[in-house]
Order: structure tokens, then sequence, then C-alpha cells
């Protein structure tokens, strides 16, 4: 066994589901660095349950390359899962478990090089960053940002190592999660004029968003990179009421936008807050003055949009061995890392066909694959 598949095998029997901690799997990669005398920093969050790991191999005082991952999965509940989702399997040339694709494989490679990368002469440091909660909006990560923006010299490249298929990706959509609620008046559903019907008004709001939502595939807003090429806006969670003969107070519904890079998605947030505020709360009010309606926000990261003739992009693809720059319709943590001033890729094993499925895996083609990329990585910064 490769010491890749070695350490996926370890990786991914840690349970780090997002509502669960990933301090066993943290604490294990620092126990395994500080083996190879390398030090690393750990960020936690507030209740210390989670954290983020920072290490760095080689000299400090110049622009290095950061090979960055998530630690935390999706959730396995309900899935028809035929095989351990916290154990690795291995059929017919596939490694399966939960995180396999998304995005353990690619961790697992950056561990096994570690005693590659202690061993070389580096003339630029190799860092490596771990984050926690990307999959409940990019979390995690920020506090981590946070430490390298204290730092006075900032890397010159990261790689997200998301499934790609070691396709080099330059760009991702950002996003806006958005929760409303609609706060109108019960009364008796035979006297329904006399109440503000909250799962109606909610409605309303929705089927505006729909509009704005038709008005973002405009043609001309279109970026062909992507697919689809336009800004989504898509409502995907609503719940109100209490029974059908009384007329709901309450309803709450959440809402997503998925914005191409040179977009803002606060836009539309701000579209739709103008809308309930000048077409729906005079109404409203007419019946009950207590009716509001309130916008909070859930999540959000900014979309990836590196240029295909900078440094970051001619080396991922001197990396990889492909100049077929692309797209990716998921987010990832790129963007955070960009808008702190470290230029971005996103590159690494598995696909994301796999990712938060049943049975999910990455081919060891895939990561043998990745394991050369990274030994391409280490020459140039070892030159």
């Amino acid at each position: 066994m490769s010491a890749s598949r070695d350490l996926l095998h370890t990786l991914v029997a840690f349970d780090t589901t997002s509502r669960e901690s990933n301090l066993q799997l943290i604490e294990f990669v620092r126990d395994y660095l500080q083996g190879f005398d390398v030090p690393c920093q750990l960020i936690y969050n507030e209740s210390r349950s989670k954290a983020n790991l920072f290490a760095s191999i080689g000299p400090v005082d110049v622009p290095g390359i950061v090979l960055s991952g998530h630690t935390d999965v999706v959730p396995v509940d309900g899935q028809p899962w035929t095989l351990p989702p916290f154990a690795l399997s291995e059929r017919d040339g596939k490694l399966y478990g939960r995180g396999t694709a998304d995005m353990k494989g690619y961790i697992a490679c950056v561990l096994a090089l570690v005693p590659t990368l202690v061993n070389a002469t580096l003339r630029l440091p190799v860092h490596i960053a771990l984050s926690y909660d990307e999959e409940v909006g990019c979390l995690g990560v920020r506090s981590l940002l946070a430490e390298l923006q204290q730092r006075p010299v900032k890397p010159l490249l990261c790689i997200i190592g998301e499934p790609t298929e070691l396709k080099p990706v330059l760009g991702h959509k950002g996003k806006l999660a958005m929760r409303c609620d609609i706060h109108g008046h019960a009364c008796h559903s035979a006297y329904a004029p006399q109440g503000v019907n909250a799962i109606e008004y909610a409605a309303e709001l929705i089927g505006e968003l729909g509009r704005i939502g038709q008005r973002l595939k405009a043609p001309q807003l279109h970026d062909t990179r992507f697919d689809p090429p336009f800004s989504t806006v898509q409502t995907g969670v609503i719940a109100g009421g209490k029974a059908l003969n009384i007329v709901p107070a309450d309803c709450r519904f959440d809402f997503e936008v998925r914005a191409l890079p040179a977009q803002d998605p606060n836009e539309v947030a701000q579209a739709l807050k103008s809308y309930a505020e000048q077409q729906l709360l005079p109404r409203m009010r007419a019946v009950s003055e207590q009716s509001e309606i309130c916008f909070s926000e859930l999540s959000a990261y900014p979309g990836l949009a590196t240029d295909a003739h900078s440094q970051a992009a001619e080396l991922i693809a001197a990396f990889c061995g492909s100049r077929d720059f692309g797209t990716v319709a998921f987010g990832t943590e790129g963007g955070l890392f960009d808008a702190a001033g470290i230029p971005t890729v996103v590159c690494g094993p598995g696909s994301m066909d796999q990712g938060h499925k049943p049975d999910e895996f990455v081919s060891v083609e895939q990561l043998d694959r990745c394991d050369e990329m990274l030994s391409r990585m280490v020459q140039w910064v070892s030159e």
C-alpha cells in the first residue's frame, strides 16, 4: 500500500462530519508532523471543539506555496451506503469511504509528501493548511486566514485540493445564503382578511426571487466559462403555519444566490429587501402594525476568478501538466484565500460527481497522479 493510501485509511476512519469535532484528525496530523520535526500551529474555534492547522516546511522569510484542504465531511445519514462510510474499502482500483474524494484523498497525498519535503533543500517554503467547517459555509478557514494576514510574508500560491480530476481550475461562483422571517397576524381562517397571512407573503417574496433570477439569465450577464453561465437564485427551505383553520402569523424560508465572480450576490438580497419594504410591508401593516419582514445572513463566501495569465495559473499548469483551465460549479475556500491576497487555484484528485454521495470514492490512479503533481511542485520549490 502506498503512503497516500495508508494515510487515507487513517483519515477516513475519523468521523469529521461538520456537526462533530475534527480534533482527533487534527491531533493525528499534528503528531505525524512532529514525528518529522515539523512544528505546526492549531487555531481553535471559541469552544475549542474544532481547530485549523497550519504548518510550514522550509524557509519562512520568502513567499511559498500553500497546500490547503478542509477536514470536515458531509453527513451519511439516510444515504444507502453498501460499504462502511468511515472505513476505507478498496475495490477494482477505487478507494471507498466518506471524504475520499471530498477531500481527504488530497490531504493524504499532502501528508505523504512530508518526508520528501523535510529531506529536500527548499528555496521556498511549503505550507500545509487544514480547516474545519468548510461544508457549512467556509467558516473555519477565516480564523486561519486572519492569522496569515498578520505574517510579514504572504504565500505566492495556494492550491485548494478539491476534487477536479487534477484539472486546473481557476474559477468558481460565490455564494450568499440568507434567511427571511415573515411575521404577520394570526386569526381564525373564517375571518382571513383580518389577519396577515405570513405564508402568502412569503410566497410573494419567493415569486419575486424567481423574477430576479430570470433577470440574471440575461445574455449580457453571462460568463460562458461557467455552467450554468449565469448567477442563480433558489429557495431551498420553507416552514410556516400551525393548522389549516388558522391564518399563519409566521413563516420562514432560506434562499441562496450562486453568483458569478464579477457579480455581487448582495445585490439580489438588497433587491428583495427593497421589494419587501416598498411593496409588501405597507400592505401588511395596514392590517397589523406589528408585521415584520426580517433578513439574516446564514453564510457567504466570495467567488474565485484567477487570471489565466497569472503566475498562479502558470505554476499549476506546470505542476499538473495541463493548461486546460476550467471552472467548477461548487464553491471552495479559494475565494477567501484570494481575497486575503493569496493567489489561488483549485486542483485535486477525484471527482465531485462522487462527492457527497453514498459509496463515495477516489480512484487509486487519481491518488497516484496527485502524488506526481506534488512531486513536480517539490522539484520547483527546490530548484
